[in-house]
Formats: structure tokens, C-alpha cells, sequence
């Protein structure tokens, strides 16, 4: 009798536990969840702290290319009307900022901004509006955003049709965090410690304005980022 009643008792316990288990939503534990709030004890007797990791954020050789002026696409011609390319793109291997470049007859270069449509590293849709070029002079204007994909540029009128407008990636590499201060505290290139820390722009509420810069050029050799979550 007493043993029926114990198997009992276990009956109910097992049933409980498996009806809690799947209540869980085990999407929200692996891979592992840092955004839970835990804590950890101190020496000191009601006092916590919040618990924190250690991310490893690689880039493969493959996709750690150079950057490139024209990765995007290729340079268009001026027509001496405002143009929307959404054909011919290549996007980025990875996250990675975007840049513009003027060329052509520089006397025809107007100091328009390119504008960006996208989406970022979840998959939402971001816009930028890229610095200005200089008047009748070529050159490159840096994006701050990172792009995962690009659907569309729009390049106003230059000056005259002899100016070119060309769309690429720059070496900032997008994070999958939105940070509130710069965590980062390793960066290799190569499998080798860059000497200089990297620059890091991070966003608490906007994804793709966390980037991280490393000092030395991406060339095309493996990256990896340490970083405190």
C-alpha cells in the first residue's frame, strides 16, 4: 500500500514536470540567452551583480574581403537626371558599411548624397543618407551603417554627364548586438592581435550603428572580435 502510494506521488511529480517543460519556450534559452537578467552573488551580503559573457564574433576568410569601391555596383553614368539603380547589385558577403565614390571629369562632380536602402543584419529595412561628395572632386564618402543587403541607390544629378557614381563596402563590419558602450576588448586579424584597438560604434536601440573598424585593413584573412555581452 505504501509503495502504490509512493508511485503515485511520483506519477504526479513527473506529470508536473513535464507539463512545465512544455510550457517553456526553449527558443529563448539556445543558443544560450544572455538577455535574462541573471545575477551573481557577492562577497557582500545582498548585493548582486549582473552576470556577463564573453561573445566570439568571427568572419570567415571568404567573406573578410578588401574593401571595395565598386563591390556593389558598378559605376553609373550621370544622365543629368536623378537615378534609382536597383539592378546589377551584389551585396555584402557579411554586414558592412557602405560607401559611394565620384569620378569621371571632376569638373562635372556636385556635391550630392547618395541615398542607401536596405536591410540590416535581423533582416529590417534601413535607409542612410551618405556624407556629401566634394564639389568637382573625386573621392570616397564613407557610410556609418551596417548594410546586410542593399535593394536600391539613389543618386541625384551631377553637375554634367561626365561625372561617374560607383557603390562598394567599406572595412566596418556590422555586430549582432545593440550595445550601450564598447565592449570589445580583442580583435585578430588572421589569427594575429591587432596592436591597435579597433574603432567601435555602438547603439543601444539601433542595430546597425554598432560596428567595429579594426585598425589594420580587411584583406581578405579571418577576423575575430571578443567582446563582453
Amino acid at each position: 500500500m505504501e509503495i502504490t502510494i509512493k508511485m503515485k506521488k511520483l506519477i504526479s511529480i513527473s506529470f508536473i514536470i513535464v507539463l512545465l517543460f512544455s510550457s517553456i519556450n526553449f527558443g529563448q534559452f539556445y543558443p544560450y540567452n544572455p538577455f535574462l537578467n541573471q545575477k551573481m552573488q557577492t562577497s557582500v551580503a545582498g548585493t548582486s551583480m549582473d552576470r556577463a559573457f564573453i561573445s566570439h564574433f568571427e568572419v570567415s576568410a571568404t567573406n573578410a574581403v578588401a574593401a571595395s569601391t565598386t563591390g556593389i555596383h558598378a559605376a553609373v553614368t550621370d544622365t543629368g537626371a536623378a537615378q534609382t539603380v536597383s539592378t546589377s547589385i551584389t551585396d555584402p558577403a557579411v554586414p558592412r558599411n557602405i560607401t559611394a565614390t565620384a569620378g569621371g571629369t571632376a569638373g562635372d562632380i556636385k556635391a550630392i548624397q547618395v541615398i542607401i536602402y536596405g536591410t540590416d543584419y535581423s533582416g529590417s529595412s534601413i535607409s542612410e543618407t551618405l556624407t556629401a561628395f566634394t564639389e568637382n572632386t573625386a573621392g570616397t564618402v564613407q557610410g556609418a551603417k551596417a548594410f546586410a543587403t542593399v535593394d536600391s541607390v539613389t543618386i541625384p544629378a551631377h553637375d554634367g554627364t561626365g561625372a561617374t557614381t560607383a557603390i562598394g563596402w567599406g572595412d566596418k563590419l556590422g555586430l549582432p548586438y545593440k550595445l550601450s558602450h564598447n565592449t570589445v576588448f580583442k580583435t585578430y586579424l588572421g589569427n594575429t592581435l591587432e596592436g591597435t584597438v579597433p574603432t567601435v560604434t555602438v547603439s543601444a536601440t539601433v542595430l546597425p550603428n554598432n560596428t567595429v573598424d579594426l585598425n589594420s585593413a580587411l584583406d581578405g584573412s579571418k577576423v575575430d572580435v571578443y567582446l563582453i555581452q
